[in-house]
């Protein structure tokens, strides 16, 4: 397990995913861990653009960072993406995108729209955990995220 003492800037994530055991793990492995974060979670790629909307004017209410699955309903992950990175209140925003697709064609499209990173889903727990522990080592610990 991963703790975070390093980084005591208040860390707001915005998680765009509609499997609900998903999110329910995501918002576990962030709760274990001492960050100081806020998490909010969209169902689908249009309560995700509103709530950017809604959230990012002023522009010090956005999101610190979103976690995109690519499989929505109603708009998918690489609408979502685009149309994040064609808005400038809310292109500057890192986006990982979060998803079951291996396929190489998402992949390649998901970094061509500027995801920041492309991370495919284990079905395993443990990888799972992994996983999440890796994106908080990275994007809370080490890189710097917009202010």
């Amino acid at each position: 397990m991963v703790t975070s003492s390093m980084n005591l800037q208040k860390i707001t994530i915005l998680l765009v995913e509609d499997n609900e055991s998903d999110a329910r793990l995501i918002k576990e492995f962030l709760k274990e861990v001492n960050l100081n974060n806020e998490l909010s979670i969209a169902t689908d790629g249009i309560e995700a653009l509103n709530y950017l909307h809604t959230h990012c004017k002023p522009v010090d209410d956005c999101p610190s960072l979103v976690i995109l699955d690519l499989n929505l309903p109603r708009m998918g992950g690489h609408e979502v993406l685009d149309a994040m990175k064609k808005d400038n209140e809310l292109k500057r925003i890192p986006v990982i995108i979060l998803t079951t697709s291996t396929d190489e064609e998402d992949i390649n499209k998901s970094y061509e729209g500027l995801a920041s990173s492309y991370i495919s889903k284990p079905v395993d727990f443990n990888e799972f955990e992994k996983i999440i522990n890796s994106i908080i080592n990275f994007w809370f610990n080490t890189a710097e995220l917009p202010k």
